[in-house]
């Protein structure tokens, strides 16, 4: 049994990026947590405003909250920063924040956004996250992969040096069905067609990851960091 902790930054990104391996790792017993770190919706407003938007961020968490009790993870924790904002949190509070929760449920695994998506909140929870996991004595943490999330890391400058290279696979052809339906439950975030956060673009990504290595469908991942210990 593993523990294992999925940290995303919006409502939607875990399963986008991680959600067949959540299943995966729901399926062997292992104990799964997840922080959504922005609300996720007053992005949409030149302005933030909380109370303007807080039936439809409470609509919102609402269904996350939904999709976890589906996936049987055993806790989910909204951080309620500025969605798409983050960059005007400090950073060492948002480490902070999320080293707390490391502290408190002592993960071996973390699963977090690629460092060079287009998204300013996915590139700050990925250098947060890094942070906050950082292999002092005692650290608890000793795998940690990031995700691709559809319409961010595949919209990013590819001749950057931080361009997406994934190295790790996990086969989803028994979960794929049931990532799609935990999408579905987020209608309000997908899109329609040819846009890539369509539910045919996701299906499309699994099928494409999945020949890169031999089977029908897989998600992709980075390893930042994988320590072996005695």
């Amino acid at each position: 049994m593993e523990k294992v902790l999925v940290i995303a930054a919006h409502p939607d990104d875990e399963i986008l990026g991680c959600g067949g391996l959540i299943i995966e790792h729901i399926k062997r017993k292992d104990k799964v947590g997840i922080i959504i770190a922005a609300e996720g919706i007053t992005s949409r407003d030149t302005i933030r405003n909380i109370k303007k938007r807080k039936n439809e961020i409470q609509k919102l968490h609402s269904v996350s909250n939904k999709v976890a009790k589906n996936l049987k993870v055993n806790f989910i924790e909204f951080l309620g920063l500025p969605d798409n904002r983050l960059d005007s949190v400090d950073l060492l509070d948002l480490v902070k924040k999320i080293e707390k929760i490391i502290i408190k449920f002592k993960p071996k695994v973390i699963y977090t956004h690629h460092g060079g998506d287009l998204n300013i909140d996915h590139r700050l929870i990925n250098n947060a996250t890094i942070t906050a996991c950082r292999p002092y004595p005692g650290q608890t943490v000793e795998k940690i992969l990031t995700f691709e999330i559809p319409s961010s890391t595949n919209w990013a400058d590819a001749q950057k040096e931080l361009a997406f290279t994934p190295n790790y696979y996990q086969e989803i052809t028994k979960s794929l069905k049931n990532k799609i339906k935990l999408l579905s439950m987020y209608k309000d975030e997908m899109r329609k067609w040819p846009h890539a956060r369509s539910i045919k673009a996701v299906e499309s990504l699994a099928y494409y990851r999945g020949a890169t290595i031999g089977v029908k469908s897989a998600e992709a991942f980075q390893v930042v960091r994988h320590i072996k210990k005695n």
